[in-house]
């Protein structure tokens, strides 16, 4: 098993290096985006025709992890990439000595309340299991929406900085349990709700579970936009532009609204 593990992460890697493997050219017809796949390269898909129309062949790589869509953007193997917000990226350029930046907000994935073996907010047992994601990020995200929803009350003005540690009022006494984000959706048979990630409901099709969500004016929301990342220097470049418009047009807003009902929202 172990030997199968190693085989698989050895191709998944040899797969995107070779996706990679010719250098980008900004200022030629084809526009190289790296994107994990769901739901950035489904948005990608949805405006092929409309970057042809103003001369410029889309080309996508996928990526299955969060480091090669930068260092391959970095690298100039890909004129822009598509998959994170602004605080992941600023990390990684600390951490990492690239020079990347922003050039557009394109969605946002709001964490949701779904429910496991509690169907409903109404009538909730005492002592009920909620798991919640174990990174720090998607961690205060969560407990900032159970507060929300009043279930339990944070340390004020906490924010993003919350922890199980700044729980002050607990009237459920709910057992908060804190396990790897991607893992959620499966434990849901096990626990009484689970908080999860609009990209990992969408990929293990549990959006019908979903009870209560972020807000599109959450501080979650104005933080954590899904951005549209270039190599610092390319943000005026034509190919970026006609790019930009063609992410934020009302033909993606109106697939983003209709397709991830609930899991995603544009924020253009």
């Amino acid at each position: 098993m172990k030997r199968f593990i190693l085989f698989t992460l050895f191709s998944i890697l040899l797969f995107s290096s070779f996706a990679c493997s010719q250098k980008a050219n900004i200022d030629d017809q084809v526009l190289t985006i790296g994107a994990t796949i769901v739901p950035h390269a489904a948005i990608l898909e949805v405006i092929r025709e409309d970057l042809l129309a103003k001369g410029y062949t889309l080309q996508i790589v996928e990526f299955t992890d969060y480091v090669l869509p930068n260092t391959s953007l970095q690298s100039e193997e890909l004129d822009a990439n598509f998959f994170q917000h602004q605080p992941y990226l600023d990390f990684f350029n600390e951490n990492n000595d690239t020079d990347l930046v922003s050039v557009a907000a394109i969605h946002f994935e709001p964490l949701g309340l779904y429910h496991g073996t509690v169907l409903s907010l109404t009538n909730i047992p005492t002592k009920t299991k909620v798991a919640i994601p174990n990174d720090q990020t998607n961690r205060a995200r969560a407990l900032l929406l159970l507060e929300t929803l009043g279930l339990i009350t944070l340390q004020e003005n906490i924010g993003l900085q919350a922890t199980l540690t700044h729980i002050v009022e607990n009237p459920l006494e709910l057992d908060i349990i804190e396990l790897e984000a991607a893992g959620i959706p499966a434990r849901l048979a096990d626990v009484g709700f689970g908080v999860i990630n609009g990209n990992y409901a969408i990929s293990a099709n549990v959006v019908s579970r979903l009870l209560a969500q972020e807000s599109a004016s959450s501080l979650a929301a104005t933080t954590y936009a899904n951005i549209l990342v270039v190599k610092r220097g390319n943000e005026q470049k034509a190919a970026i532009l006609a790019l930009i418009e063609v992410l934020q047009s009302e033909k993606v807003r109106q697939f983003i609204l209709q397709t991830y009902p609930g899991a995603v929202y544009p924020v253009f």
